[in-house]
């Protein structure tokens, strides 16, 4: 390369050893130009002249045709200075998309044999040399049975967790049996509860009165001594815990032996209420003489059921909505608590999977403004299970009673921790438009709802409820192993409502804790049943 400089500094000529090339030449005008300005023009382009014959180089050395101007070698080099992908690879992108597109409306041919595993199928390739439609087609079919066999095995799961949470674990059976038995044999754990002088206070309205239905000894323990530990007056609270005939002995030999004093509890069986007959509760008669009921929720829950169009979730939903507990009277107690408390004007009704973080005597305090049932509201949050509830959630609203009478937009509400004014609800219909709507339901064989007793209950104290704060109830903690911890530590009551219930292995384990912090495992009873070990 050769630079040749005019004697009257006119024009620059850049050279080869074998021609000029034109473009390279530069026409300087005397009078426009400096030295200085010549001289920053020869630094700038002895730098970039060595990179242009090094890429030039390049070019030829990888058997690009030889260019013979600039223009040519810049067609050359542009692409591959940007980063562009040649032609070639182009098409063969579009070919194999192209395939791809084919491959997806063909038929999988009958016995076609898929590998196992991926390394499997790069052998099988290699063996049979597959062309790009087959190696598509063998993919395809893989990806479609890995898909099934995952869909299959998500339902399995949830079948097995759904008989997971409707079984008594055997350390619970374990200690109801020790408990009866110990009812039968030791007269303190058949002592009266309350003792005779306590009585009175059971219909005093002055006190804090709690309700609680359950056939589970170990829960009722902890909903029990969690309010006694987060009462700030647990000398105020009464505790009216009620049960069925085949749990009775043992669920009270657990409060006559394991007492929560200064608090004061009560114990009784649905049998010993003189106002639970067939003829005041309709829904005793419908679930004993109903087959199609007790074979809804006791019966195959996969006969019938398309599950090739049923998404993992929507099959979820239906099996918690079969859960046997809807059919139990204990789960209905709730709509007759005015009759079986006629002396009581407010009373607090608790389920028995949740657990007491703060002192709840405020709650008597909260005006209800005429309305009978205190709540928390179910549509204010995002998540989909619990928080994000309406109307449309628990009904079907093709059925046209349901599409006639609610508006699927209404906000629900949560069972679980209530207030209920009882000397209000005495004057409403409440429990007859319950019982009507119930029997409209049995009638239309589950079709209007399928989910328990919230639904009736939405559609019974319709207008009369009052939404409270939802710092006082938090739910889903049976559903949701993402809860923030966070919330859980600051809400009044949290709710294990779903499957996974605390005392259940499949609970979640970072927020049993909460649980079991109130579970006496120094007992005797507690320790001989191996409960949670």
């Amino acid at each position: 390369m050769q630079l040749h400089i005019s004697p009257s500094m006119r024009s620059i000529t850049i050279s080869s050893s074998n021609e000029f090339i034109d473009l390279m030449k530069i026409k300087v005008a005397a009078r426009h130009i400096s030295y200085r300005t010549l001289f920053h023009t020869i630094l700038i382009l002895a730098f970039l002249l060595p990179f242009v014959f090094i890429l030039t180089a390049v070019v030829t050395l990888e058997g690009v045709n030889k260019c013979s101007s600039i223009d040519c070698l810049g067609r050359r080099l542009g692409p591959r200075l940007l980063g562009r992908i040649d032609d070639s690879e182009q098409r063969l992108v579009r070919d194999f998309y192209k395939i791809l597109n084919e491959v997806s409306t063909q038929e999988i041919p009958d016995g076609l044999k898929l590998p196992d595993s991926f390394s499997q199928l790069v052998s099988d390739m290699k063996n049979n040399h597959y062309d790009a439609k087959t190696f598509s087609l063998v993919l395809r079919a893989m990806i479609e049975k890995f898909e099934r066999d995952i869909r299959e095995s998500k339902f399995a799961e949830l079948m097995n967790k759904h008989f997971a949470a409707s079984s008594v674990p055997k350390g619970i059976h374990c200690l109801s049996l020790r408990l009866t038995d110990e009812y039968s044999s030791n007269a303190h754990a058949r002592r009266q509860l309350p003792s005779p002088e306590f009585l009175p206070l059971l219909s005093d309205n002055a006190y804090h009165h709690f309700v609680l239905a359950t056939d589970n000894i170990l829960a009722a323990s902890v909903v029990v001594s969690s309010a006694v530990q987060s009462s700030s007056k647990p000398e105020k609270i009464v505790f009216h815990v009620i049960t069925d005939k085949k749990t009775y002995a043992g669920m009270h030999s657990w409060f006559a032996l394991n007492s929560v004093a200064p608090a004061i509890v009560e114990v009784k069986s649905v049998h010993q209420f003189d106002w639970l007959t067939r003829e005041n509760v309709p829904v005793l008669e419908a679930v004993e003489s109903h087959n199609g009921i007790r074979n809804y929720y006791h019966g195959n829950h996969i006969a019938g059921a398309n599950l090739s169009e049923t998404t993992p979730r929507t099959f979820a939903s239906k099996l918690q909505s079969r859960s046997p507990k809807y059919i139990s009277l204990l789960n209905h107690l709730r709509i007759y608590l005015p009759e079986l408390f006629p002396n009581l004007d407010k009373v607090v009704f608790l389920d028995d999977d949740i657990v007491i973080q703060r002192d709840l005597s405020p709650l008597w305090d909260i005006d209800l403004n005429g309305k009978v049932n205190g709540a928390v509201e179910t549509c204010r949050g995002e998540d989909q299970w619990v928080m994000s509830k309406r109307l449309r959630n628990y009904f079907n609203f093709s059925h046209p009673l349901i599409a006639k009478h609610l508006d699927p937009e209404e906000c629900a509400w949560a069972y679980g921790m209530n207030i209920f004014d009882l000397r209000t609800w005495r004057k409403t219909n409440i429990r007859e438009t319950y019982h009507s709507w119930l029997k409209e339901n049995l009638k239309s064989n589950l079709t209007m709802w399928k989910l328990g007793t919230l639904p009736p209950a939405l559609i019974a104290f319709k207008g009369h409820v009052q939404a409270i704060d939802s710092s006082w109830h938090m739910l889903g903690l049976g559903y949701q192993s993402k809860t923030n911890l966070e919330n859980v530590k600051k809400a009044a009551v949290i709710h294990y409502n779903g499957q996974s219930k605390p005392w259940l292995e499949i609970g979640f384990e970072h927020l049993r804790p909460f649980w079991t912090k109130y579970v006496n495992y120094t007992n005797d009873f507690i320790k001989n049943c191996h409960i949670l070990e």
